[in-house]
């Protein structure tokens, strides 16, 4: 599974890619704002987006939506809020599902795209 990870601190990116890819997952990339996110998408082609629902002073909903007109990879939002916080965002997003940034792995991420 190739993976893009899109989130404004740093530090979580740095995390999230040791921890993913100790679990098997290629991470091609890692973006912190939106702009950044579209370029990598369209270069690295990969095959899920994990998207921070608070980019900063930018929205990962607005993101998702942005992405999917242009033709992106599935798309997952990830959060440190619980996912009831944003429940209904979620749901009218185009993202196939939502992981807690506390339960982030390869089997939550391969179960959600399992169901698409």
């Amino acid at each position: 599974m190739r993976c893009l990870i899109v989130d404004d601190s740093r530090h979580f990116l740095d995390a999230a890619r040791g921890l993913l890819v100790r679990e098997g997952v290629t991470v091609v990339g890692t973006a912190t704002s939106a702009a950044e996110a579209g370029e990598l998408v369209d270069d690295l082609r990969p095959d899920v987006v994990l998207v921070d629902i608070d980019l900063g002073g930018e929205s990962g909903f607005d993101l998702v939506v942005q992405l999917r007109s242009a033709g992106s990879p599935p798309m997952i939002l990830i959060s440190t809020h619980a996912e009831q916080d944003y429940a209904d965002l979620i749901a009218a997003s185009p993202a196939i599902g939502f992981v807690p940034k506390t339960s982030l792995s390869a089997a939550a991420i391969q179960r959600l795209l399992d169901r698409v």
